[in-house]
């Protein structure tokens, strides 16, 4: 009897010990077939297979930490992110702008509870770089002006660019919509906890309707 509980008590510990060594691994031995069979596993796991924890990246006061790869090449891993650069692709301009909130994550509404900025997340951006090049750029005001501010004065030669430029402003009419209240819907098309930073685009036209029947949805259901 003291034979068999002196065996047990080896193979708990280790089974224990290798529970505790068992890192994150990217092979596909421990995956099945198509067919459903088993893998046999005829070697051990390599450092080209390894994985690590996911960075989880939080709208937050920026943090970004460093990690040595493979290669001894550097990723990124942010950790907390706050601003990034987003292009307004009909207008082919970016700008670097304010994150204000995470809204919709088709993966896991956990993300979104938990304001995770991930790739494919949907965000709220500041709209007033966007405002500000739009009056630069075409003369136009876009959304609700707040007080009667006095214009800059501006050169003979740059109002005659300006009004050349302004029959060209086409906007959606969503997009338009938005900069009322400031706010615009975005995609987070970066990898945050690769390259340390949440770059995206504004959504618009299709994919903006989309985006916003899903959270329309989403609101009704709750």
């Amino acid at each position: 009897s003291s034979r068999v509980l002196w065996t047990l008590a080896v193979t708990q510990f280790r089974l224990g010990f290798s529970r505790f060594n068992m890192g994150i691994s990217r092979d596909s031995f421990h995956k099945r077939r198509a067919s459903g069979g088993k893998k046999s596993i005829f070697r051990k796991a390599r450092k080209h297979e390894m994985g690590r924890q996911p960075a989880m990246t939080k709208l937050g006061e920026k943090k970004v930490s460093e990690v040595r790869v493979r290669g001894g090449n550097i990723k990124f891993r942010a950790l907390r992110l706050d601003a990034g650069n987003f292009a307004w692709g009909s207008e082919s301009v970016t700008r670097k702008t304010r994150i204000l909130d995470v809204v919709y994550n088709a993966s896991n509404n956990e993300l979104v509870r938990t304001k995770t900025i991930v790739k494919g997340a949907i965000v709220v951006i500041d709209g007033t770089p966007f405002r500000q090049w739009a009056e630069q750029h075409y003369g136009i005001t876009l959304g609700k002006k707040k007080e009667a501010v006095e214009e800059p004065k501006i050169g003979q030669a740059r109002a005659a660019k300006i009004a050349e430029r302004a029959p060209l402003a086409k906007f959606d009419e969503a997009v338009q919509e938005q900069f009322n209240s400031g706010r615009l819907l975005a995609r987070i098309a970066s990898r945050p906890g690769q390259s340390g930073r949440a770059d995206g685009y504004i959504l618009e036209g299709k994919e903006l309707e989309f985006y916003s029947k899903k959270m329309q949805k989403k609101k009704s259901t709750k």
